[in-house]
């Protein structure tokens, strides 16, 4: 289901940032950093993080080569904040950026990692969503 389900208008917002990213298998959400900082792992590894004091971007993995890109052609995509910049996007989801560009960052950032976790992990949180 795409983040475009969730939203009101074409904009996301922070309960629809939420709601998405807990659909993802094994994904949960977490505090490490304080109660501003919502971030979302899986395999206890961070996929997305979500500031909340001021809710209008989040932070996603990328492949550093797609993370160029994404950042020549699009001004609300930017080195990732506080984050490894050639590896993490910041993503001002408040700027008019398409639905599917977003449902997509964030399928991308979570395969990423997900794919990163030991073999064992994966099969774990696959036999849990088919239960």
């Amino acid at each position: 289901m795409g983040l475009a389900a969730y939203t009101s208008s074409n904009l996301v917002n922070i309960e629809s940032l939420r709601n998405y990213c807990l659909s993802k298998a094994g994904a949960t959400e977490s505090f490490p950093f304080g109660e501003e900082t919502l971030v979302f792992k899986v395999g206890d590894k961070i996929f997305l993080l979500a500031g909340l004091s001021n809710p209008i971007s989040f932070n996603a993995k990328c492949t550093p080569a797609w993370a160029l890109e994404l950042r020549e052609k699009y001004v609300a995509i930017q080195p990732g904040y506080h984050m490894n910049k050639k590896h993490w996007n910041t993503v001002f989801y408040n700027q008019n950026l398409p639905n599917s560009l977003l449902t997509e960052l964030i399928d991308h950032s979570y395969s990423l990692v997900f794919n990163s976790l030991p073999k064992k992990i994966q099969q774990q949180i696959h036999a849990t969503i088919s239960k």
